[in-house]
């Protein structure tokens, strides 16, 4: 049996950091692991001018419920469910994915946890456990399925390189330098047949 892992944000939709920085007009905030590789360092980045500018939980959620997924990624997963077990394996936090989840479908989300003030000021957030779409990937082997992954950002690659094949899909240039292991697609046609070559099934496109 064969499980398909992908991120979330820039694979299926879009990316809800960038999206909130363009409804404040904050530069700063459009900054993602596709430019700064280090988690910890990013969020520390994006809490400190939350706490600056007084924004709230409520006004992130007010963006996020705005946003819809890619275009093509609804098909995407539609199409994936019916060959793999599919598991979102994502760095973004359950207090912003509901309503993006229920567009696509309620598929399994494996994600963090934020944690707000009485008067919703984000004021930290908890990591389910280090490196943990890596982590996520050798429990799924550990119970004996095969893996197939595919993610944009730095914050993939570990997840990538443990799976029996990753595939880099809407990734920047510079990860795509970086990381000329993986093979790098834009399209989600092109996508499902990175999933075919991949799988060891006879895949019917």
């Amino acid at each position: 049996m064969e499980v398909a892992c992908l991120d979330l944000e820039g694979v299926l939709v879009p990316e809800i950091w960038i999206a909130f920085a363009e409804e404040t007009g904050i530069e700063e905030l459009r900054a993602t692991t596709r430019d700064i590789p280090d988690y910890d360092v990013l969020m520390q980045q994006r809490l400190r001018i939350l706490d600056e500018h007084g924004f709230t939980l409520p006004q992130i959620q007010a963006t996020i419920s705005k946003l819809k997924p890619l275009d093509g990624a609804v098909e995407f997963i539609d199409w994936l469910r019916e060959r793999f077990q599919v598991v979102i394996l994502s760095d973004t936090f359950y207090e912003f994915s509901q309503p993006l989840m229920r567009q696509l479908g309620f598929p399994t989300l494996f994600c963090h946890q934020l944690v707000a003030d009485e008067n919703g000021r984000v004021v930290d957030y908890v990591i389910r456990q280090k490196n943990p779409k890596r982590q996520s990937v050798l429990a799924f082997k550990s119970l004996y399925y095969r893996v197939i992954a595919a993610g944009d950002s730095y914050n993939d690659t570990t997840m990538l390189a443990e799976a029996d094949a990753g595939i880099l899909f809407h990734a920047p240039d510079n990860v795509i330098e970086e990381f000329p292991q993986f093979p790098a697609v834009q399209t989600f046609e092109d996508l499902k047949k990175e999933f075919v070559k991949a799988s060891e099934r006879d895949l019917s496109l």
